[in-house]
């Protein structure tokens, strides 16, 4: 294993003193809500709340990974301290949820890793969470699947070995071969953390390789179709239709394989 700097580890440097209060401080309050737009407030108890959250076809905790996994990949500090709690309190464990922020420093940025560090720090604390709950730097890794692996270098190498070895090797050493195969996270929640991150910040370019490889490792049709629903609230309309046309595509070509 090649030697990481994942933001699980990061969770034992102390944070700046008033990081978390100024956090919580913006925290938007139903009677906050009100006082600027009642029509939010409405639309955010009956609909998000009452609606949305309450859909059979995702469970509270899995909402939750998407939601946690949007707020990262949009960097959306002002919401992580109530969703991460609310995380934990639907059955994301701390290991779970460090491995998430670790996961989405690859695929949204060291930055917006960090911001959620400063935030889950804080949370951690309060709950008496300490390092000994939270995921190894360095475990025994998951098998790998060689044949699928070998045959996704080939075509990663022959498309852009020639714009960016380095891309491409850093892809199959460090995310592949080390950061897909880390224990913390089951296949299926990484895969949903990976799609919820995509379709949050408009990569869809990503989503056939990412949406066909979160529904090998367990995620269901249905399910996907929820996080599409969950996701408008949090990503936005533009964002989930310009997911829709590539989950259809995906939808349709395994029902036919």
């Amino acid at each position: 294993m090649k030697h990481l700097t994942p933001a699980a580890f990061a969770l034992s440097i102390a944070v700046a003193p008033g990081t978390f209060a100024q956090s919580s401080a913006i925290d938007v309050t139903s009677e906050t809500a009100r006082s600027v737009s009642p029509a939010l407030e409405e639309y955010t108890s009956k609909d998000l709340y009452g609606g949305v959250w309450t859909r059979p076809d995702l469970s509270a905790r899995d909402r939750s990974i998407v939601t946690v996994a949007s707020l990262i990949a949009r960097n959306q500090a002002s919401d992580m301290p109530a969703e991460f709690d609310r995380a934990l309190e639907n059955g994301v464990t701390p290991a779970e949820l460090s491995e998430t922020i670790t996961h989405l420093a690859f695929y949204t940025g060291w930055g917006n890793a960090m911001a959620a560090v400063n935030v889950t720090k804080e949370i951690f604390d309060q709950r008496g969470i300490d390092m000994e709950q939270l995921p190894a730097a360095d475990p025994e890794l998951l098998p790998l699947d060689e044949e699928a692996e070998a045959d996704r270098e080939r075509r990663v190498q022959e498309a852009y070995g020639d714009v960016s070895q380095g891309v491409v090797d850093n892809t199959r050493d460090l995310l592949f071969r080390d950061l897909w195969l880390r224990p913390a996270l089951e296949p299926r929640d990484r895969s949903l953390v990976t799609v919820s991150a995509l379709i949050s910040t408009g990569k869809v370019e990503q989503m056939p390789f990412h949406l066909n490889k979160a529904m090998d490792n367990g995620l269901t049709q249905s399910e996907a179709s929820e996080v599409l629903t969950h996701l408008a609230f949090y990503a936005g309309w533009p964002n989930v239709f310009s997911a829709l046309p590539v989950a259809r595509d995906v939808f349709e070509a395994r029902a036919q394989q």
